[in-house]
């Protein structure tokens, strides 16, 4: 067995890719007979300190910047305390989930000061952006600060695709290697064929209606607003139903799009989720957000989605060429209208790309094989 300290600057309730890479790991981790803590911002004021799901979870205090988004360490007298109590503990690896939050920091000197092995895991392939200039150009800025802490405290980094190594060039960084993302590939296909919900039913579609799926947060950097525009503007006599499985800052505006083609269905649980995709024949995520390897593309390729997406990330490692799905190079409701309506006339050659796609992710994005690279950089254990 081995004691793992994972830092993730974000953690549940929050949803969100890096949160669950976060979970799936731990939990992949604990089957592997490890012990994990996650030690995380307590951005959403939960309990400073639970067991959820058997993870060992401990919440720190933060200031809220961007409504949350980015939370910045609070050093007051409740934080000293959790710290200390930090202290006594021992572990084998202290793995970082992301690298451009004050709270990597915190968990690279924490790591090295009690000279612990420290991995920093990158989830980018650009700086973050809300899409406004002065506030990206100050984001970028910071990142760079923050980063040049991080290379000074730890020495060995890993991206969650080839696109993530990739983008840490541009710090001067040379990634050790990949700690893919991943899905229980197995459960997803099995949950996908037992929904534990029928969408068409529950929405009067007729069985020649195509779903569109999007999952994930709702923000407009992940390119919603320009799929909603897309699925509108297609011919009327096409049958097709987009549902948005997620919430977030933009959840009001997407709201108010509801029509017989937009279904707007908030935050779901993971089996509402997985059996929506199992119903779907499209999953389309057009965004232009600093992806790593989004857990959306993944989890619906395992379902046997037919996926459209963008080179963001690392989901162009998934989707190599369009025998296997579509990779978007420019992102505008043109191309997004032409990809869905080419997608709705070729339906057997779709569908023989998502078999393909999902037969990749089988054999190549599972948790026991990420899960098992991590215990053995545990187990190797010792501090660069």
């Amino acid at each position: 067995m081995r004691k793992i300290c994972i830092f993730a600057s974000h953690y549940f309730p929050y949803l969100g890719g890096i949160e669950r890479y976060t979970y799936n790991l731990s939990k992949a981790l604990m089957a592997l007979g490890d012990e994990v803590l996650v030690v995380t911002n307590n951005d959403v004021k939960e309990k400073s300190f639970e067991v959820m799901d058997g993870i060992g979870v401990l919440r720190l205090p933060c200031f809220n910047v961007m409504g949350g988004r980015y939370p910045v360490t609070k050093p007051d007298k409740a934080f000293r305390n959790h710290l200390k109590k930090l202290w006594e503990k021992e572990f084998d690896l202290v793995l970082i989930n992301a690298r451009f939050y004050p709270h990597t920091l915190l968990g690279a000197w924490f790591a090295k000061k009690k000279g612990i092995r420290c991995v920093i895991l990158d989830h980018g392939t650009s700086h973050m952006t809300v899409g406004r200039k002065l506030p990206d150009l100050a984001f970028a800025a910071v990142e760079h600060v923050i980063t040049w802490g991080d290379k000074w405290l730890c020495k060995e980094y890993f991206g969650v695709s080839k696109a993530c190594c990739k983008w840490l060039e541009h710090f001067h960084i040379q990634a050790e290697g990949v700690l893919y993302n991943a899905v229980d590939a197995e459960k997803i296909a099995r949950l996908a064929q037992e929904p534990v919900k029928d969408y068409r039913n529950a929405y009067s579609l007729s069985e020649d209606t195509v779903l569109i799926v999007y999952t994930g947060r709702l923000l407009k950097e992940k390119g919603i607003f320009k799929l909603i525009e897309a699925v509108e503007k297609i011919e009327s006599d096409k049958k097709v139903c987009l549902f948005l499985a997620g919430d977030g800052e933009e959840m009001e505006a997407v709201k108010v799009r509801e029509s017989e083609r937009i279904k707007p269905l908030g935050r779901l649980d993971f089996k509402d989720i997985v059996s929506l995709l199992g119903q779907a024949e499209i999953y389309c995520l057009p965004t232009e957000y600093p992806e790593g390897f989004p857990t959306s593309v993944l989890e619906a390729a395992a379902a046997g989605c037919y996926v459209i997406t963008t080179n963001r990330g690392g989901s162009g490692e998934l989707i190599l060429d369009k025998s296997y799905g579509t990779i978007l190079e420019n992102v505008t409701v043109q191309n997004l209208k032409q990809e869905l309506e080419r997608a709705l006339e070729q339906k057997e050659e779709c569908r023989l790309a998502a078999r393909k796609a999902q037969k990749r992710v089988h054999e190549l994005f599972t948790w026991d094989k990420t899960a098992q690279k991590v215990h053995n950089l545990a187990e190797q254990g010792v501090a660069k």
